[in-house]
């Protein structure tokens, strides 16, 4: 409440929004109004001056600033210099500010949760719809060669079938006998630990260590490497460890690796191909012509409706069908909060072109174009790489796929895809269904197969990569503080409404009003007169809001407010009641 009052002296002008003179009122007539409502409010505002000026002096000589350096790895995110990035909070913080603020809940946690699965709350909810909103309203409405899709969740298994999911949609796993835990066998990852001993005993064996895949692999394997060789009495130098996974690792091998589990060998299994689709029963009978499928991606509900689309909406090649929808994936080990989920969103074009066009300029612009957006809703180009998946690396139906990788507080990680899929789902489906796929040029006897690009970003993986890039603390009038710098137009409150005080009454009215008004307007506004303004700055600040207005006793008189930025508590600006709305549309253009 640094500015809720002016200070005593002659009013003052400043710029409201537009541009437009604001005039705000001395403490004399303040202090008129104030007896004239109420015997003895006018002294008490005469304190509250005071305590405004002793604020302002200490503002003076304690600017806002940020915290000093803090250690690598201990939390999230303050640059400090180009492509230099420091963590201020770990992912359990981040989890538990989650829960704290409403962004998101474990699934069923009253019976103990269910691991995989998670519910979105009221901020996480208005948070995640913001961001589907923006994309489709750039990736479709802004376009005029993108149409939209929403396909079914359960199709017909012959889909699944035809696309090959039934058969080549798996992850390799290994079991533990004795925990009865589960692993993903390409991200248990081990290592031979071997000491260099006298010349003539040359290298010898201590065993081998192993972990789940983390952000730090190799210090961690060098870790455990060390103890193992404390453990054996041995002293000296070890032997460079050659990393690889479970999938490399042959039957005798795998009889000597530990146990994540136990930490003990002779316990896991080899890998084996365990498929990722969750099935379903459809109808009144559990029997095999029953059985169905949650669908994995949404990508194959655009292919199969792809002629329609073609024919109702007149689309020439190069067109996109784009679709946000919910997948679902059996993982063996879900993990690292929303990153790996059983149950997640989608937000994918598939873009058909021509078999004879330059499929890779293509891809690059997907690319570029995808790129632009991350950065447009608040990602920070710092934690943001590329990936070029080669090889083997390659999933059954792509010709060549492009990751937009992202580093996450436990490592860096794929984000979004931009796969080149070739014609290879079309051709399946139209050799399952006896369907021709074949797009023909108008007014040219030439018939082709298009070829797809496909652009695949996870919703939930941005909304905690958009949380992770937020996140930042600083310190405010002696004060530290935690909050999340999101642009305003993806913030889950656009702006709070608060009164200075609860009484007189006058002053919720007014606030009451602003807040329906810019409701109206179509903004999420939060109307809060709970506890001391310091006290809902800061829970603002906590959770993303942009901006909060206070209608404070000159409201009521000349009709303006005070609006404080999140981003520059410091410098609080009064402006009229009328030009709130205007203002918010001016700040909450998402930067093309």
């Amino acid at each position: 409440w640094t500015d809720a009052v002016a200070p005593k002296g002659p009013a003052r002008t400043r710029l409201g929004a537009a541009g437009t003179p604001v005039v705000t009122a001395s403490s004399a007539s303040r202090r008129s109004f104030a007896a004239s409502v109420s015997p003895g409010l006018g002294c008490l505002v005469t304190g509250l001056s005071l305590l405004r000026r002793k604020r302002q002096a200490r503002a003076r000589l304690w600017p806002a600033r940020r915290l000093g350096p803090v250690v690598a790895g201990a939390g999230l995110s303050t640059a400090r210099g180009a492509g230099d990035f420091e963590y201020r909070i770990n992912l359990e913080g981040l989890v538990a500010l989650c829960k704290r603020r409403g962004f998101v809940f474990p699934s069923g946690e009253i019976y103990g949760g269910y691991n995989g699965f998670f519910d979105y709350g009221p901020l996480g909810a208005e948070l995640k719809n913001n961001l589907k909103k923006l994309w489709w309203r750039r990736m479709v409405h802004a376009r005029d060669d993108v149409v939209g899709l929403d396909s079914s969740i359960v199709t017909t298994p012959s889909v699944h079938k035809a696309s090959g999911h039934v058969e080549n949609f798996s992850d390799p796993m290994v079991d533990c006998r004795e925990s009865k835990q589960r692993f993903r066998a390409d991200q248990l990852m081990w290592a031979k630990v071997e000491a260099q001993g006298r010349e003539q005993e040359g290298e010898e064996c201590l065993g081998y260590v192993s972990m789940v895949e983390d952000g730090n692999v190799a210090a961690s394997l060098q870790k455990a490497a060390k103890k193992l060789q404390k453990k054996a009495g041995r002293n000296g130098e070890l032997k460079p460890m050659l990393i690889k996974d479970m999938t490399e690792a042959s039957d005798e091998e795998v009889e000597l690796i530990p146990s994540p589990g136990t930490g003990k060998p002779g316990s896991l299994t080899p890998a084996r191909a365990f498929n990722l689709m969750f099935e379903t029963q459809v109808g009144p009978y559990a029997d095999a012509a029953s059985k169905s499928y949650l669908r994995p991606e949404t990508a194959q509900g655009i292919f199969v409706n792809y002629k329609q689309v073609t024919y109702v909406m007149r689309q020439k090649v190069p067109f996109g069908i784009a679709q946000i929808g919910k997948a679902f994936r059996n993982e063996i080990t879900p993990r690292q909060f929303l990153f790996r989920s059983r149950e997640f969103e989608q937000m994918e074009i598939e873009y058909f072109i021509d078999p004879e066009a330059d499929f890779r300029q293509i891809q690059e612009e997907w690319i570029q174009e995808m790129w632009n957006f991350l950065k447009a809703v608040g990602l920070k180009e710092s934690l943001m790489d590329r990936e070029v998946h080669e090889g083997a690396k390659l999933a059954h139906y792509a010709r060549a796929c492009t990751d937009i990788v992202f580093r996450y507080p436990f490592g860096t990680q794929e984000l979004l895809g931009v796969a080149a899929r070739g014609e290879y789902d079309l051709q399946q489906h139209a050799k399952a269904s006896g369907q021709a796929m074949e797009y023909q040029v108008p007014g040219q006897k030439r018939k082709f197969v298009p070829h797809v690009i496909e652009p695949s970003l996870g919703v939930d993986r941005l909304f905690l990569a958009l949380l992770c890039s937020a996140y930042d603390e600083d310190v405010v009038d002696k004060e530290s503080r935690s909050l999340l710098r999101f642009h305003p137009c993806v913030a889950p409150i656009t702006c709070a409404v608060f009164p200075l005080m609860k009484k007189p009454p006058a002053l919720a009215e007014k606030a009451k009003a602003l807040a329906a008004r810019l409701r109206q307007r179509g903004w999420n506004v939060l109307y809060d007169e709970a506890g001391s303004i310091g006290k809902r700055y800061r829970r603002m600040d906590e959770v993303g809001t942009p901006f909060c207005c206070t209608v404070d006793f000159d409201t009521l008189e000349d009709d303006t407010v005070t609006v404080r930025r999140r981003d520059d508590p410091l410098e609080v600006t009064r402006m009229p009641c009328d030009s709130i709305a205007m203002f918010l549309d001016d700040e909450c253009q998402l930067p093309m």
